[in-house]
């Protein structure tokens, strides 16, 4: 392929380390004699297709360097379907500019819009160079160990339910029960998270409500009054897309976005969490409170692990070296060495496989009853969140 330019974009909800792939893919991109300059898309594909393209080749060492530790999306964010309708039009975009590497850092419906583009490409007989760079905190992405942006995020849970569950512990004479709502609308994995730093069975959180399984009213109301009865108290941590076993979102938003998914938290309507505590007060008529973060542990980057941000810088590399490799139509992934000693290096995998798709926790994560995870589960999270506190507890012997 001749020397031609490259064009990074990034797409859906930023993350704590989404710019440190963003890092990667500038560094590597200027050290591959293959590309002349380095473009980015101002707002995703939605900004390219208006001409918003800036040149990422001008912007300092020193703050391609400092994009590893600063959060959210650096070069704007949309969520656009792409229409067959649009296809042309991007493709004349990249004739016009000389590009011929695409670099899209995003989730499943980013994944999509590569891998269309690239198809689309290659019909028209245009070379072109299209890969996607992994990025979401709901971890839902196939192919992958897990993705860039989830440790952090669930580092993020974690230490949220546990500190929220040391108040709700001391609290317990004000408020009976806490409900926490997680990110995630067809997958538990940071609902799962929050159990990360759980010590003792007192310990929150006592009952997650995980989309992988259908949410029964009745089975749940039993959990709570068991564990009010033992601990004095409830933490509950729901994923904002449980369902009802007919399917039903247990929020009863229907906003979708463009992509058809239900947004839980848009336009100030019902959250699973809502509803859940209003379930509990009307039942019990305990009083209790809801913490719903929304997109916070998308952008905390003083929670950031460095391990999540070696990995994303890690997976922007990686996304060079493909492209410098000849290869097209991939996603970068991440593959778990076995061993004792966590370790974890790239891979690849088509991006038709991974497109759309979103990829649930597996059975073994979750237990019998389907309101908790297993060893299993903090096994596998643990590496990637690192070394939680500890927190103390008084023994309260009275006088």
């Amino acid at each position: 392929m001749l020397k031609a330019n490259a064009i990074i974009g990034q797409s859906g909800g930023p993350t704590s380390v989404i710019n440190a792939s963003l890092a990667g893919v500038v560094e590597a991109a200027g050290e591959f004699d293959g590309i002349g300059k380095i473009l980015g898309m101002r707002f995703g594909i939605e900004g390219f297709m208006a001409d918003n393209i800036i040149d990422l080749g001008k912007e300092s060492t020193e703050a391609i360097e400092g994009l590893k530790r600063t959060p959210s999306s650096a070069l704007g964010s949309c969520r656009h379907k792409l229409t067959d309708a649009e296809l042309p039009k991007i493709l004349e975009a990249f004739k016009k500019h000389n590009i011929r590497y695409v670099f899209l850092i995003g989730g499943n419906d980013t994944m999509d819009t590569i891998n269309r583009i690239e198809i689309y490409a290659k019909e028209q007989n245009y070379d072109l160079t299209g890969i996607g760079v992994p990025k979401t905190v709901d971890n839902d992405l196939f192919g992958t160990d897990h993705t860039p942006g989830f440790p952090s995020a669930a580092r993020y849970i974690a230490l949220s339910v546990m500190q929220a569950g040391i108040l709700a512990r001391d609290m317990q004479k004000v408020d009976q029960f806490v409900v926490f709502q997680a990110i995630g609308r067809d997958s538990g994995w940071l609902t799962a998270a929050s159990a990360a730093g759980k010590q003792t069975l007192a310990d929150a959180p006592h009952i997650l409500c995980l989309p992988e399984r259908p949410f029964e009213k009745e089975k749940f109301l039993k959990d709570v009054k068991r564990c009010y009865d033992e601990f004095g108290f409830v933490s509950i941590v729901c994923g904002e897309g449980i369902t009802y076993s007919d399917g039903r979102a247990v929020s009863a938003s229907e906003t979708t976005d463009r992509f058809s998914n239900i947004e839980f938290g848009a336009m100030g309507g019902a959250s699973a969490a809502t509803v859940l505590h209003r379930m509990l007060s009307d039942e019990f008529g305990f009083r209790g409170e809801f913490q719903i973060t929304e997109s916070l542990p998308m952008c905390a980057a003083d929670r950031a692990t460095q391990t999540d941000v070696d990995e994303a810088y890690m997976c922007g590399r990686a996304a060079v070296q493909l492209a410098k490799e000849g290869k097209t139509g991939l996603m970068v992934t991440l593959e778990r060495q076995a061993g004792k000693e966590y370790k974890c290096t790239t891979g690849s995998i088509a991006l038709e496989k991974v497109a759309i798709r979103a990829k649930p926790m597996p059975d073994e994560f979750i237990n019998a009853e389907g309101n908790f995870i297993t060893d299993a589960f903090l096994d596998y999270v643990r590496p990637l969140i690192g070394q939680l506190p500890r927190y103390v507890k008084l023994k309260c012997n009275r006088v």
